[in-house]
Formats: C-alpha cells, sequence, structure tokens
C-alpha cells in the first residue's frame, strides 16, 4: 500500500543545506495500523507532508497503490490525492458554515457524485463513528471529540487507500482521547483501512500495531506486536 524507498530530505538554510531526514525505508501493507512516533523536531512532520504529496524529496521513491508520487507533477498529485489519500488532523479542519453531513460529503463533490449518492454515503460513515442524530446540526455545536469524530468520517468518504492522521488526539483529553482511538481502531479492523498516525505520545502509539520511530531524521522500527485493548493483528 505505500513503500518509502532511500527517502532523503534536505532544507537549504542561506548557503548551506540542513539534513531533516536520512536514507528512510519502510513498507506499509494494506490494513495495517501504523504510528509514526517523534518528539519535536524529529522530522515526522517533514516525513508526513512528503508521503501525503505536500512536498517533494530531496533523493527516494514514495510508493502508495504501486504509484511513484514523486514522478507525478502537481495537476497528478491533486488528482491522486483525491482518490488514495485521506486526512484527519490535529485541529479537525471542518468549515463552520456547512453542516455536519455537508462536511463529510464534501471531497464527493469534487468527484461528482450525485447529492443522493453522497448523502447516502455520509450517513453511512456517521452510523460507524456513532453520530448518526447530528447530521444536520453545525459542526459548532459539537464537542471536539465529536468534531473529530466528523473529521475521522470525511477520511474515508472517498475509500482511500491510505489515512495519514497528524496528531489526531492532540487536542483532545484523555477520555475522549481513548474513544478516537477506540474508533480508528474499529474502522481499521471493520473496514481494513490503512492508518498511518502521526503523534509525539507514546500512549497513542501503543495502540498500534508498528511503531516507527523518528530520532534526528533517522527512522528506528520496533518489533510488531498485538496493540493493547485488541484492536488488528
Amino acid at each position: 500500500m505505500l513503500k518509502i524507498d532511500q527517502l532523503s530530505h534536505s532544507f537549504r538554510n542561506g548557503l548551506e543545506w540542513t539534513e531533516v531526514l536520512h536514507q528512510i525505508s519502510f513498507e506499509v501493507h494494506k490494513g495495517d495500523m501504523v504510528a509514526l512516533l517523534g518528539s519535536s523536531g524529529s522530522g515526522k512532520s517533514t516525513l508526513l507532508n512528503l508521503m501525503a504529496g505536500l512536498m517533494k524529496p530531496t533523493e527516494g521513491s514514495i510508493y502508495i497503490a504501486g504509484q511513484d508520487i514523486v514522478t507525478m507533477n502537481e495537476n497528478q498529485l491533486a488528482e491522486f490525492r483525491r482518490s488514495h489519500i485521506g486526512f484527519i488532523f490535529q485541529a479537525y479542519e471542518l468549515i463552520p458554515n456547512l453542516t455536519v453531513r455537508e462536511n463529510i460529503e464534501l471531497p464527493l463533490v469534487f468527484q461528482g457524485l450525485s447529492p443522493r449518492k453522497r448523502k447516502e454515503k455520509a450517513m453511512v460513515l456517521l452510523e460507524q463513528v456513532g453520530l448518526p442524530d447530528k447530521s444536520e446540526m453545525f459542526t459548532s455545536q459539537l464537542s471536539g471529540g465529536q468534531q473529530q469524530r466528523v473529521s475521522i468520517a470525511r477520511s474515508l468518504i472517498t475509500e482511500p487507500s491510505v489515512i495519514f492522521a497528524d496528531e489526531p488526539t492532540g487536542n483532545l483529553d484523555t477520555k475522549t482521547e481513548e474513544e478516537i482511538i477506540a474508533i480508528l481502531k474499529e474502522l481499521n479492523k471493520s473496514m481494513q483501512t490503512t492508518f498511518i498516525i502521526v503523534t509525539h505520545e507514546r500512549e497513542v502509539a501503543e495502540h498500534t500495531r508498528r511503531v516507527l520511530t523518528l530520532r534526528d531524521g533517522h527512522l528506528e522500527e520496533e518489533p510488531v506486536r498485538t496493540p493493547v485493548l485488541g484492536g488488528t493483528t
């Protein structure tokens, strides 16, 4: 599903270059749930932006669903992201003047699906994230945890190849964090959706099957294990 091959990246600072990622290679298979763990400055945000096609690496290849996104131009990347990549953000990134259902449906508008089909798919996902009764509310009327559930549903609406979750519990209290992680694990198990969760929290990473740790631009992988509280194996 995802293959990173000898990926390196440097930023230019005046006349000097600073390397932030050094020859990183790993693979993620369909239906896996992987944590990308690292402290501030470790390079995880840069790696996320590269994997999502928002930046071009200095060296290396990034394959998603068998296609090397490094070789794509901006138009090709935009089209590829619409079909193959889903995002979950720390700050939710919902549109306040749209209803919950309309926020979830939005990616399908750009794909040209009919209003009826969009609504059907959105309502199925709202059921799966536990918010079927909130469809016509505005996002400002929801709690932070409920808004993140909407964000999760939106990320799934196009049935992407992989979902990148960038600090998905960073704005939530401990109880709500546990609820959101439980939802992600259940979706990973029931839908075989591939998740890569970027986090600085060891407690979040412990819920995934694999942990990739970035330290000063170098990648370390911990042994594959069964995550706590069940989940995929």
